[in-house]
């Protein structure tokens, strides 16, 4: 049977920016044909059940020579897999996504096209530069800088310069002495505002502003970085007035979330909402335990009665359980049981299957949880705990020391991950991260075992509690910890923390000054 091609645009690198039917389609994929200018917050969406095939492109060095991608995409439609060739930016911008499909057309393979936003709009609106404006012109034209194989230009600059408008150059870096000198040879004001700005949408980019008689100077003191754009018109001149992008609390900030997959979406939209770029690379994953027997058999007990308190320490333990749960019975089975959660994360949780806890403790962590709830009850009680294999042993000490009879029944394992796409140790040895935010103890230990071989000392975590701290700090990380544990605390000492850095380097920016 044969299969079918998406050409998917990513975007200009913004994960936020990434379409919803690009996701969509990206989740059920088999196959996934990426390239160089997909940003990585968008490749850490990629499922783990899709191959993955790179063919990336940048200035002239060629992972795959674009005939050989063509043929791949052609070969594994053929092969009856769903084949999503993502792209950075929009696929029929300058992105050859025409090319692509010519071989699929003419021999029959089905196709669709998903459009993504282009870094010729997003990036100037992401700098504070609306590429159209009645004030200043009334038209936009965008433009690839990129030569052709015998280093020659079609650009018609006199023509570019009759419009009075817009125009925005992709691709165009490296070519940013020729458009300036055609611009002005062919009568543009030396003047005119223009712009380069570099790697827009992301917690690096940047815009150095100038004229277009001073641009190329200034761009050479500063070291422009690809992927860049450039923008040429009266519009720049609103940039300072319009900016946004880096009003935000955590603009500017790269932060790694290293929670389960399923866990993350939550933080991941607070920290973005305050401004932060995110890469979501799960440290760990969870897993059902093969033998299930324990499980089963305290279900059946707690059916006939046999305990007094069912206490849950994390969301995925409450998942666990009732999804066993319902295979044997369901939700009557509980009977007068009541209910004990470790945090509010737990307790949403459990209200999704319409249940509220009985108790939570006031400090969120184990050691807490045990002392306070051993307190509340009655001395001989009967308590189930369903949770991770390597759980906390504080809590378990703790009810067993207030004369409680306590069952601790492993559920689920906690398995470290390792992202296919991104190197963890190679972000931190660039200095791709900011901060990483951990929520358990086991998060830190998957981190490390992901980075394996990196110096972790110059690693800044944000911790949601003690125990996680305690871990982070054991391997020379430098560690913020929430106030409470709930995602919101963390999510703002997140942002703490980023001011707090920002104040120190300002310090020291200004003393090398003096």
């Amino acid at each position: 049977m044969i299969g079918k091609v998406w050409l998917v645009g990513a975007g200009p690198g913004d994960a936020g920016l990434f379409t919803l039917r690009g996701h969509e389609v990206l989740q059920r994929a088999d196959v996934v044909v990426y390239d160089a200018l997909v940003g990585q917050g968008v490749l850490t969406m990629i499922p783990d059940t899709a191959r993955l095939i790179f063919a990336g492109k940048r200035a002239g060095n060629h992972f795959l020579r674009q005939e050989e991608t063509n043929r791949v995409l052609l070969e594994e439609a053929l092969a009856g897999n769903r084949v999503v060739r993502l792209k950075g930016g929009d696929p029929f911008l300058f992105g050859r996504g025409g090319e692509e499909l010519e071989l699929l057309a003419e021999h029959g393979v089905p196709f669709e096209i998903v459009p993504g936003i282009t870094s010729a709009i997003a990036v100037p609106a992401y700098n504070g530069i609306p590429v159209t404006h009645r004030d200043f012109c009334s038209s936009v034209h965008i433009i690839t800088g990129h030569r052709r194989s015998d280093h020659s230009y079609d650009i018609d600059f006199e023509a570019l310069v009759r419009t009075k408008g817009t125009l925005v150059f992709l691709m165009g870096i490296a070519a940013l002495p020729e458009i300036c000198s055609g611009l002005l040879s062919a009568g543009m004001d030396p003047d005119m505002p223009a712009a380069v700005l570099e790697k827009g949408t992301t917690a690096a980019q940047r815009r150095i502003s100038a004229t277009v008689g001073t641009l190329e100077a200034v761009c050479s003191s500063t070291q422009v970085q690809t992927p860049a754009i450039i923008v040429v018109g009266k519009v720049c001149s609103a940039a300072d007035t319009f900016s946004w992008f880096e009003k935000r609390p955590l603009a500017g900030v790269r932060v790694l979330l290293t929670r389960p997959r399923e866990l993350v979406s939550s933080l991941s939209d607070m920290l973005r909402q305050r401004g932060a770029e995110v890469l979501e690379l799960p440290a760990i994953r969870t897993e059902p335990v093969s033998d299930d027997a324990p499980l089963r058999k305290a279900l059946a007990t707690l059916a006939d009665n046999g305990y007094d308190w069912l206490v849950f320490t994390s969301p995925t333990g409450v998942r666990v359980f009732f999804r066993k749960l319902m295979e044997v019975g369901d939700i009557r089975s509980l009977g007068s049981v009541r209910i004990a959660a470790i945090g509010q994360g737990t307790e949403k949780a459990l209200r999704s299957f319409g249940l509220r806890p009985d108790f939570l403790p006031s400090v969120y962590d184990g050691k807490t949880l045990g002392a306070e709830l051993a307190k509340v009850c009655v001395p001989g009680s009967r308590l189930l705990i369903p949770r991770a294999a390597l759980g906390n042993p504080e809590l378990t000490e703790e009810l067993i020391r207030g004369g409680l009879t306590v069952t601790d029944i492993p559920t689920y394992d906690t398995l470290y991950e390792t992202s296919r796409v991104l190197n963890e140790k190679s972000l931190l040895e660039n200095g791709g991260i900011d901060f990483a935010v951990f929520t358990s103890a086991s998060t830190v230990r998957g981190f490390a075992a992901s980075a394996k071989g990196a110096d972790l000392s110059g690693v800044r975590a944000v911790c949601i509690g003690r125990q996680t701290e305690s871990a982070a700090r054991a391997l020379g990380m430098r560690t913020w910890t929430a106030r409470e544990a709930t995602l919101e605390a963390l999510a703002k000492r997140v942002e703490e923390a980023a001011a707090e850095c920002a104040a120190a380097e300002d310090r020291t920016d200004h003393q090398i000054l003096r």
